[in-house]
């Protein structure tokens, strides 16, 4: 039984709405890559929806770049899992790949209209 926390945000009116998708409409998430657009009728939703991020049980952000489901360590200079004071640093970071799986536990989307613009 694998169910998420989805947090759908709106970006018309900037706000975000948390729900839990079980069973079924989980299942339709596993596999499904970050800025994919997929139907919201599919986890009981209206609209169409574009996954933009997640994190899994442990709090390891989901980024774009890394490929695969799993953990991998990322040299990274900026953007998502990375903070930095000042310019020009580089660290090594434990990030979680670009693709759904059964360990992830948020997943972060937003609301979009029918020509894939931002609603």
């Amino acid at each position: 039984m694998v169910s998420f926390k989805l947090i759908l945000s709106d970006p018309q009116t900037r706000k975000s709405e948390a729900s839990e998708v079980k069973d079924a409409g989980a299942q339709q998430l596993i596999g499904r890559k970050i800025g994919e657009v997929i139907d919201g009728a599919s986890v009981g939703l209206t609209g169409k929806i574009m996954i933009t991020g997640g994190s899994d049980k442990a709090g390891f952000p989901m980024r774009a770049d890394t490929l695969g489901g799993g953990k991998n360590y990322v040299l990274l200079t900026r953007g998502v899992g990375f903070k930095t004071g000042e310019e020009g640093t580089k660290k090594r970071k434990l990030v979680r790949g670009n693709t759904i799986t059964e360990e992830t536990f948020q997943v972060n989307a937003k609301r979009i209209d029918d020509a894939g613009k931002t609603a």
